[in-house]
């Protein structure tokens, strides 16, 4: 499912238009990864958590020259399911 999937059935099961239903859709996308740029979890209850995850710096191997590189420290998200969602996956 890609965002307009998204929205077209946002907008079908909650009877909004489809203007209504992006808008919606994008108010909480942009609020998820406004709390994930902040640090903050975002659990949604059933359905799931988003947290950041710090990877550390690490060395790593070039394929083409097999010389040692460093790779830098990163942030990541993770997704981490809730029960709901993990039953309704089963």
């Amino acid at each position: 499912m890609n965002k307009t999937e998204l929205i077209n059935a946002v907008a079908e099961k909650s009877q909004l238009t489809k203007a209504q239903a992006r808008a919606a859709v994008d108010a909480a996308l942009e609020a998820i990864a406004g709390a994930l740029a902040n640090n903050d979890k975002v659990a949604l209850l059933g359905f799931g958590t988003f947290a950041v995850n710090e990877k550390p710096e690490r060395t790593g191997i070039n394929p083409r020259t097999k010389e040692s590189i460093t790779i830098a420290a990163r942030k990541s998200v993770k997704f981490k399911q809730g029960s709901e969602l993990a039953e309704k996956i089963k």
